[in-house]
């Protein structure tokens, strides 16, 4: 395509809400972080090579249908999350730094010896989780 030579309206989105379809036999539960895998929607979890897309909008129950049947509203942002424990336990001392997924609604401080996903950026630690920048 070649450059531009006049004025151009250039569709926008907010950048924030999105639907993405759900994978073959899989429930996304309301709240819960959300990844690609081969472009289908699919709760986190542990594994590499998954891709966060935000947090559900909403329930997506797809367990008796077909890829892409159903879609799950999702949306962009910063959002809390439960804490991991232990060695993997995120303090206020990693702000900043990337927070790696362990399942649906919980992060971790350290990729798991290379076996998790990034979940996103640590904005905050509190009392109640960790506060992480999705999509």
């Amino acid at each position: 395509m070649a450059a531009l030579t006049k004025d151009r309206n250039t569709p926008e989105r907010t950048g924030k809400d999105f639907s993405f379809p759900v994978k073959a036999s899989t429930r996304i539960f309301a709240g819960s972080i959300v990844v690609l895998a081969s472009g289908n929607a699919e709760p986190g979890k542990t594994g590499t090579g998954l891709v966060v897309v935000g947090r559900a909008d909403a329930h997506a129950d797809n367990r008796n249908g077909a890829a892409g049947e159903i879609d799950v509203p999702v949306r962009a942002g910063v959002f809390r999350f439960e804490n991991s424990a232990s060695t993997d336990l995120i303090t206020r001392s990693d702000i900043g730094s990337d927070a790696w997924i362990v399942d649906d609604q919980t992060v971790a401080k350290t990729d798991g010896s290379a076996s998790r996903s990034k979940a996103g950026r640590i904005v905050d630690v509190d009392d109640l989780g960790v506060w992480v920048q999705l999509g």
